[in-house]
């Protein structure tokens, strides 16, 4: 019998398939066949192109690695007792070799973790990634990304500094505007009425047991599910391209895009280490008190719209619109292709720049009309109404006009309403000063 292993991909699923197989065999085979390819044994040459994935996956499970052994370690020093948290992040700074160096790696690989996710799930939207097989997979990643979210908001308040009080301040005060529920929600967010010794404690358990354990079994899912979908890099379904073995061509770029994340966290880590304000003080608030940077958003839509529409109607519709997107927006084409053609390329572009351009003038429009009835009407209602709006008209320019197919308008409008609600990020993040107002961030 042939070497399976070196001359045919599919060895294990020709095998299972074979009547010859008992029952048991293919029992062991299947378990062989997760421990041994959590990739292909071949793979095409096109799928060796680092714009076919950009290694993100694979660093996203780096970081959660380095955030796992930086925690660790910081856990040995840390205590979750309001009277001695920042001291006890004070002394890792300053007291503990290589401690600041080990507080930075985590606080740097917890946001580059966030950054590296939402641009994985953009690059499997991006590429039509996500239909067909793929549709419960991008499910378990919606719920992937918000652990994590979950995870380094926990982690926000235990260095116990003003900066972290009030964020959590802020964050956990907005969910007191859902309607019925809200004040129960944000006590139980809190631990209690007042965020205190019940907080950082609650807090500290999700952070270090609770979350983790969730996070690696659905990470876990997520990677084995990826494997039987096929992979993002696939085994070469035509005979004609080229393959090369997993070993070591697709090895060696893995581990080089590994160790290169290794190195900007640690660059990062080095160079800037993690902020440590002074000790949090319930009775003063920072000017300005922002949320995360990954919650400002919301923080800034507080802003423009009535506080039930900001805190629970978009996250809710955000929400529910994400874990559609695959049965909204699936190619009917073949996926792996970036804006799935030339034409998408364009329309995906032009949403861009609207959403680019349209977003601070709603901003600047609001501020101009904040109070009153006009506040309400301009700065609570219009601004649904004008985003509806525009992507109805951007969706007929782009069916009439530029002729686009249905997939590269849906991706379109997509895209218009994600880079609207990133602009709304760098304003809230950069562009507003003391009392939120509306300041240049250099100064001027």
């Amino acid at each position: 019998m042939p070497d399976p292993i070196h001359e045919n991909t599919t060895w294990p699923a020709a095998l299972a398939s074979d009547s010859t197989t008992s029952e048991r065999d293919r029992t062991r085979l299947a378990r062989f066949t997760f421990l041994t390819h959590l990739r292909p044994v071949r793979v095409p040459a096109s799928s060796l192109a680092w714009t076919h994935t950009m290694g993100l996956g694979g660093s996203a499970l780096v970081l959660l690695v380095l955030l796992l052994l930086t925690g660790l370690l910081q856990m040995l020093v840390y205590v979750p007792v309001p009277a001695e948290a920042h001291g006890a992040v004070n002394t890792l700074d300053t007291g503990v070799a290589f401690g600041a160096l080990i507080r930075g790696a985590h606080y740097w690989s917890a946001n580059l973790l966030i950054a590296v996710v939402l641009l994985h799930a953009a690059r499997a939207f991006l590429t039509g990634a996500l239909g067909g097989v793929r549709r419960v997979n991008w499910i378990i990643g919606t719920g992937l990304l918000l652990g994590i979210l979950a995870a380094a908001f926990t982690g926000y308040l235990l260095p116990w500094d003003e900066r972290a009080y009030w964020a959590v301040t802020i964050v956990t005060g907005m969910l007191e505007y859902v309607p019925l529920v809200g004040p129960s929600l944000r006590t139980v967010a809190r631990g209690g009425q007042e965020i205190g010794g019940e907080t950082l404690v609650l807090f500290y358990t999700l952070h270090t047991s609770v979350l983790p354990v969730l996070l690696a079994a659905v990470a876990s899912w997520h990677f084995w599910r990826v494997r039987r979908a096929g992979g993002v890099i696939e085994p070469p379904s035509d005979d004609d391209e080229p393959a090369h073995p997993f070993l070591p061509h697709l090895f060696v770029r893995e581990l080089a895009q590994a160790l290169i994340v290794i190195a900007v966290v640690v660059v990062l880590a080095a160079t800037f280490g993690a902020p440590l304000g002074e000790v949090a003080n319930p009775g003063m608030s920072p000017n300005p008190a922002k949320a995360p940077w990954y919650f400002v958003g919301f923080q800034e839509l507080l802003i423009h719209l009535h506080p039930v529409v900001a805190v629970l109607l978009v996250p809710l519709l955000g929400l529910v619109g994400l874990i559609a997107l695959p049965y909204l927006t699936a190619p009917t084409g073949p996926a792996g292709r970036w804006f799935l053609s030339a034409t998408g390329r364009r329309t995906a572009s032009l949403a861009a720049a609207v959403a680019v351009v349209v977003t601070p003038v709603l901003v600047v429009v609001s501020d101009r009309f904040g109070s009153g009835v006009a506040g309400w009407l301009v700065g609570g209602v219009l601004p649904l109404v004008i985003v509806v709006g525009v992507a109805v008209l951007v969706d007929l320019f782009l069916r009439h006009v530029l002729r686009a197919p249905r997939d590269e308008r849906r991706q379109a409008v997509v895209v218009l309403l994600v880079v609207g609600f990133v602009a709304l990020t760098v304003v809230a993040q950069w562009f507003r000063g003391p009392g939120m107002a509306l300041v240049w961030p250099w100064g001027a």
